[in-house]
């Protein structure tokens, strides 16, 4: 009789937590506000989306409650509206004026099938600045309507839940590649796999909250099923794992986003200029036999095998009494301290002739251009540094072939190249040392586990470690303090993926729970 009296009372407390938020716990009540899904009211918008400048065809278009009447107002339509996503040739005519503007084809795409969620219309027009320009201005004539700002097209797709917040970074950075290894990438985070990764994170995190919090407030009237607790230290300790194994990713996703830093650096006259022109197959920077010519950084982006690079010429390394070429050195050693990857290049013909006290040169002359803080022990790490020895066309051929052969074999030093920026000779095989190692440093984008791409998803995820450690750390002294770190975890991945609400958090109390049992 008791135990029906108190199993009554606990569904009439469910019952109360459901039907009013203000009977909640202040844990619950608020953790992350998710995106505005209602967009009603919200103003009509239209905009060039394709680009700027003369094109065969341009595409306008128009989202919003307001679109209909566009396009029934620029197509002539006095009955219904064309078919959903289907091309119609029609004229388009300024509404006000009923003047022709041009003859191209239209789409209607109604809400929700949209790519904002909204009534949608696509205006598929002659790529001409006035024809273009006489649309655009017969849409702001149609009241209602407004242009749109930058990025309003795909914030409301994602008010509207039909991007997440990677997903939209994923879009932006698809528009933005510029090479074949961005655009795979980018194209992998918009197909939503690294926001479903994610997504799954939070939804053990939901569970792991859930379960804690249903522990605090119901387990003195032994309506808790025992284990509950040692099942959520075994979620939190595994989903912490995880998160760490996923961050120590060596930065290759954000790398390939932004281009991989390799520095050219060496001393004065060993060809760091014509190296950079080479490679970029232009004159960018000054070439000249005076020593110390190269004062500032010059810059460059290249597209080395599909991964981008942003290739960094800097001044000699040497002392100097010019004021103006010491703050170049000082550039160029700061350049070196943030580089992916440094082109150590050196004239080889300074070089001895005997191979080990070659060897012993260069490595001396690396620690040279090394900061002292990354100076090794004994080998040079290989995906940092390649050692390139231009000027072999000044090389007697038996030299050439010498040095070529045993510097490979030689362990303490990273990949050799030995090629000839007057020549080109042996630029092939060191621009395929060059791609082996830009695309180790940026791993393979289609192969493997999504990677991180954004500096504030590593954020939000180094706060969500520290976070998970807290829940570990209090878990035995204050239950509550405990539930507090799974909730701030919760919290730190709702701001990477822009959906975390406490209505979900009940959902699992009250479907996935098993109370009184």
């Amino acid at each position: 009789m008791q135990s029906s009296i108190r199993l009554g009372l606990w569904r009439a407390a469910v019952h109360s937590l459901k039907i009013s938020r203000r009977s909640l716990p202040c844990r619950f009540r608020t953790i992350h506000d998710g995106p505005s899904v209602g967009l009603a009211d919200a103003e009509s918008i239209f905009a060039l989306s394709s680009g700027h400048g003369r094109c065969g065809v341009a595409l306008v278009r128009a989202s919003g409650p307001a679109s209909s009447a566009v396009l029934r107002s620029m197509v002539g339509l006095t009955s219904s509206l064309p078919p959903p996503r289907t091309a119609l040739l029609r004229s388009i005519t300024d509404p006000q004026s009923k003047e022709v503007l041009d003859r191209g084809l239209v789409l209607w795409f109604p809400a929700p099938h949209s790519f904002t969620g909204e009534d949608c219309v696509e205006f598929h027009i002659h790529g001409g600045p006035a024809v273009i320009s006489a649309v655009l201005q017969a849409l702001g004539s149609v009241p209602g309507m407004r242009p749109a700002e930058a990025g309003e097209f795909t914030r409301r797709a994602f008010q509207a839940g039909k991007l997440g917040l990677t997903e939209v970074e994923g879009l932006a950075d698809l528009i933005h590649a510029e090479t074949e290894a961005q655009r795979r990438q980018a194209l992998r985070q918009m197909s939503g796999e690294l926001g479903r990764l994610y997504q799954d994170w939070t939804h053990r995190l939901k569970v792991c909250l859930a379960h804690v919090e249903a522990f605090i407030d119901f387990s003195e009237d032994e309506l808790i099923e025992d284990g509950v607790l040692d099942q959520v230290d075994r979620l939190v300790s595994n989903l912490q794992a995880e998160i760490e194994r996923h961050l120590k990713d060596e930065r290759r996703g954000e790398r390939l986003r932004s281009g991989v830093q390799v520095v050219i650096a060496g001393a004065t006259n060993a060809g760091k200029s014509s190296l950079l022109n080479t490679l970029c197959q232009r004159p960018a920077a000054i070439v000249s036999p005076i020593a110390g010519t190269t004062r500032d950084v010059v810059e460059t982006a290249l597209d080395i095998g599909g991964f981008p690079v942003l290739l960094s010429d800097t001044a000699g390394l040497r002392d100097s009494p010019d004021l103006v070429e010491r703050e170049g050195v000082r550039r160029a050693r700061e350049r070196v301290e943030q580089a992916d990857l440094t082109l150590v290049v050196v004239d080889c013909s300074h070089l001895p002739t005997d191979v080990q006290e070659a060897a012993a040169f260069l490595q001396g002359h690396l620690r040279s251009v090394l900061p002292p803080q990354e100076q090794p022990e004994t080998v040079f790490p290989a995906e940092r540094f390649l050692l390139v020895l231009n000027k072999t066309d000044l090389l007697p051929q038996e030299q050439k072939q010498k040095l070529d052969v045993n510097l490979r074999r030689f362990s303490g030093l990273p990949p050799v190249c030995l090629i000839s920026c007057q020549t080109t000779d042996g630029l092939h095989d060191f621009l395929a040392v060059l791609h082996s190692s830009v695309k180790n440093l940026c791993g393979d984008p289609l192969a493997g586990a999504p990677t991180l791409t954004q500096a504030r998803h590593r954020a939000h995820l180094q706060q969500c470690v520290v976070a998970l450690a807290q829940y570990q750390r209090y878990r035995d002294i204050d239950l509550a303090l405990a539930a507090e770190g799974v909730r701030l975890a919760l919290t730190c991945l709702g701001r990477i993926t822009g959906r975390v609400g406490a209505e979900e958090i009940l959902d699992i109390i009250f479907k996935d729970f098993c109370i009184g049992k």
